[in-house]
């Protein structure tokens, strides 16, 4: 088991510059001098929410500036939709307002939102410019994905991101066909019971990273979509309920997460 720690952050809202744009963000990391290598933290549909909030957070204690870019800038600044205890994770409207978004982002814009946020962190003097990566989640998955393609980009986690194999966001080529240009080290996590990523996708990208002789692990687990938010069933316990919720999943991929990052970053 990796070591995990619990150090003092320091956390805020700040701006990262793209042309003529201004993407919201969440910044946490380390309150003690030093330099530190970086984490990108890419969303669900949801928005820069209370539980991307957390992991950004969580991240950041363990010794990682860490950072969540908005990635509906151009669509709905400031869009956020936290999970709802009646309906045991997100609401309908959550739902409808999200995938509403989502369906409106484009490759160039989110590759364009990436590659900013990575000129953001080399300009902190206290982040290590060779040692960034990457984390997201289902929309952010697939994002995270897209990450891993950059040279910048050292290491990366992909939680169940929707539709690598067979879209990107508007191009003819899915991402999945850009496997080959993963430099870094990638591990993909996905649920078996996962009704939004199905076996047989995530079969075809493992494939995908073994035919480009990518550094990669794969692991798969007894959860639905989305179970990584059990890791925080403490502060919501309602989240047990979730048919998703494996007690299991996330304390283990959170084990592998920081086994990737302490090891590549």
């Amino acid at each position: 088991m990796v070591e995990t720690t619990n150090i003092e952050i320091n956390t805020s809202y700040i701006k990262i510059p793209n042309n003529n744009l201004e993407i919201d963000a969440y910044l946490a990391q380390p309150a003690h001098q030093g330099t530190f290598a970086a984490v990108i933290v890419f969303p669900e549909i949801f928005g820069i929410n209370t539980n991307i909030r957390d992991i950004t957070e969580l991240i950041a204690k363990q010794g990682y500036v860490a950072i969540a870019p908005a990635m509906y800038q151009r669509i709905a600044p400031g869009f956020e939709a936290d999970f709802s205890p009646e309906d045991i994770g997100y609401s309908p409207e959550s739902y409808r307002l999200g995938l509403q978004y989502y369906q409106q982002v484009n490759y160039q814009d989110i590759l364009s939102d990436i590659q900013a946020a990575i000129a953001y962190l080399k300009t902190l003097p206290h982040v290590k410019n060779d040692a960034i990566g990457a984390i997201g989640f289902c929309f952010g998955g697939h994002v995270a994905y897209i990450a891993a393609t950059l040279p910048d980009i050292k290491a990366t986690a992909s939680f169940y991101g929707g539709g690598i194999t067979t879209s990107s966001y508007g191009e003819e080529t899915p991402t999945i066909n850009r496997t080959s240009e993963i430099q870094g080290t990638i591990y993909a996590f996905f649920g078996t019971r996962d009704t939004l990523v199905s076996p047989e996708e995530n079969k075809q990208i493992e494939v995908e990273f073994q035919k480009n002789h990518i550094n990669y692990r794969v692991f798969r687990y007894d959860a639905g979509h989305g179970f990584f938010a059990g890791f925080f069933v403490d502060k919501y316990p309602f989240l047990a309920q979730h048919p998703s919720y494996n007690p299991e999943a996330a304390p283990d991929a959170w084990q592998h997460v920081l086994e990737l990052f302490q090891n590549h970053l």
